[in-house]
């Protein structure tokens, strides 16, 4: 009988050829929890037979693809059990929000406390059952017409235009569905979750993940998230544009213009609605926007301050970035590393009283942040208040109290921007915020920094992890929230984002997040870059305005 070796660890064992990676997996006592194996950092399937000596590593929710994963086998869970339960309902996978996925549950019956514990109940048994998750390949006009038959169309739409002729789909207990992520192995790999019952057939999916060492966070309701993605999902549906294939028929039949003009009027509304909230109260001085990596603060900021200088204000554009800690006065973080991104990498005492002074009618100087030299530098700019000025103050710490604790709330107004694309792929499959946030970011980093998609990558959960301890506890702070996401955007990124995406190397840490969003990207018909308007929030990702 014909061996292999497989190393795990530093710790080799021989197995008779053609042995699963699942029966190796428990050779190793890894099953608990294994969602998958990774070889030359690509994703295998615990199912599959291991024919030469290899070096692997098992993947659980703390790595990236495997929190994907996770989820994927969480949300087909979930739909199987509700079947199971009241086979007349679906679930609707709406969003993420912090720590979680929104959910809606149609049909023709409004849920209880106790109907939701029933589905609960009948998800323990499916995992604790162990049942796997049925990986098959399917011929394309199979699969489209499996959908339709379930009365599934836009996933056939989908299928339709997807350029492969044979589809992956999975099956639990008899139901057929895909998702843009290999699935785990089996169903007793999903052994952490919550469901919280918000109402009105709305339920939150929470979930571990790498930040959380792999426990359950405490959920915390963000109900102005909730409500912002809902009010660009009931006017996408006014449109008729609930789902990619929608929009792919738009793009189709030639009339893709016309709804990029209604989604940018849309945004200019939304900022236009904020500056008028902010000119009913005339006490206000201070406008502090914030918002995680490429939501658009740039973009948002010029448009707001365009609106308020129309309505007669004398607004003023600061950046808590120039006032940053001399690079040797910088804290460190647990790796020796300068933190950049915590709250006393600023200049709070400078901070504070530049903006005090301001608020006493003093004139001040204002620095500008060397990046290369690390030094604050103040040059000849210098400001003093009028009776009609305002100071928009854009940073990263914008919204936390700590950040101005000298200057009076009632001189503030806070705004949170994030891009909640209210788009979905199909009924089951939504469009990530960090996903849409991440593309945009190495659109922008390749033609801005010239870096590297692979640098993108390595900086990103570093990024995450500063937007987690900065940003998102701070979020039922804001006074308002806006939605900079568009939703036609994605076509347009493609365009940008898929050579970026394809140059990335079998052996890079990062292949398979990339093919990941590459899988992704397949749905959507591609838009070309000059449909885009020249004050687009989407010109400061793919350059061509004056917000280079």
């Amino acid at each position: 009988m014909d061996k292999i070796l497989i190393t795990f660890n530093g710790v080799q064992k021989e197995f008779p050829k053609d042995t699963t990676y699942y029966e190796i997996s428990k050779s190793f006592n890894m099953t608990k929890n294994i969602l998958g194996v990774k070889i030359n950092n690509e994703v295998i399937s615990l199912n599959l037979p291991a024919s030469n000596d290899a070096t692997i590593e098992f993947i659980d929710l703390n790595d990236i693809v495997g929190h994907k994963m996770y989820i994927s086998g969480l949300e087909f869970i979930f739909e199987v059990a509700l079947k199971e339960v009241f086979p007349s309902l679906d679930i609707y996978y709406q969003h993420s929000v912090p720590k979680g996925i929104l959910g809606e549950i149609v049909g023709d019956k409004n849920i209880t406390q106790d109907d939701l514990i029933k589905i609960k109940s009948t998800m323990a048994k499916i995992i604790l059952d162990d049942k796997p998750f049925n990986k098959h390949n399917i011929r394309k006009k199979d699969a489209i017409n499996y959908f339709n038959q379930i009365n599934q169309i836009e996933k056939a739409e989908n299928i339709q235009n997807n350029s492969e002729e044979v589809v992956t789909l999975y099956d639990l207990d008899g139901i057929y569905n895909y998702f843009y992520t290999d699935m785990p192995y089996s169903t007793g790999s999903i052994t952490k979750y919550e469901i919280v019952y918000l109402g009105r057939n709305r339920v939150i999916f929470v979930i571990p993940n790498w930040r959380s060492n792999g426990e359950l966070p405490e959920y915390v309701h963000y109900d102005n998230i909730i409500n912002s993605f809902l009010v660009g999902k009931n006017w996408l549906e006014t449109l008729n544009m609930k789902y990619i294939n929608s929009i792919n028929n738009t793009i189709a039949n030639g009339k893709i213009q016309e709804f990029i003009k209604s989604c940018e009027l849309v945004f200019n509304l939304a900022v236009s609605d904020v500056s008028k909230e902010i000119a009913k109260n005339r006490s206000i001085r201070f406008v502090l926007i914030a918002g995680p990596s490429s939501s658009g603060k740039t973009t948002t900021c010029k448009r707001l301050s365009a609106y308020l200088r129309a309505m007669g204000y004398d607004p003023i554009k600061l950046s808590t970035d120039d006032f940053f800690q001399d690079r040797e006065l910088t804290p460190k973080n647990e790796k020796g590393e300068y933190d950049f991104e915590c709250l006393e990498a600023i200049d709070l005492t400078l901070f504070n009283d530049t903006l005090k002074n301001l608020l006493e009618a003093k004139e001040v100087k204002i620095p500008q942040y060397n990046f290369y030299s690390g030094k604050k530098e103040f040059n000849d700019k210098s400001i003093r208040l009028k009776d009609n000025s305002i100071i928009l103050i854009e940073g990263l710490h914008s919204l936390n109290d700590d950040l101005l604790p000298s200057i009076p709330n009632k001189y503030k107004y806070k705004v949170y921007l994030s891009p909640f694309i209210p788009l979905n792929i199909d009924r089951h499959n939504y469009i990530s915020t960090t996903d849409l946030r991440l593309i945009r970011r190495i659109v922008r980093d390749n033609r801005t920094r010239g870096y590297d998609v692979n640098n993108t990558f390595k900086i990103w959960q570093d990024v995450r992890n500063g937007e987690e301890k900065n940003i998102f506890p701070y979020i039922h702070q804001a006074d308002k929230i806006i939605n900079t996401a568009l939703p036609y955007e994605i076509g347009v990124l493609k365009v940008y984002v898929e050579p970026l995406l394809r140059s990335v190397k079998v052996n890079s840490n990062y292949y398979e997040e990339a093919k990941r969003l590459i899988n992704f990207l397949k749905s959507f018909y591609t838009i070309p870059g000059e449909f885009v308007t020249e004050d687009s929030i989407l010109r400061e990702f793919i350059g061509g305005n004056d917000y280079d």
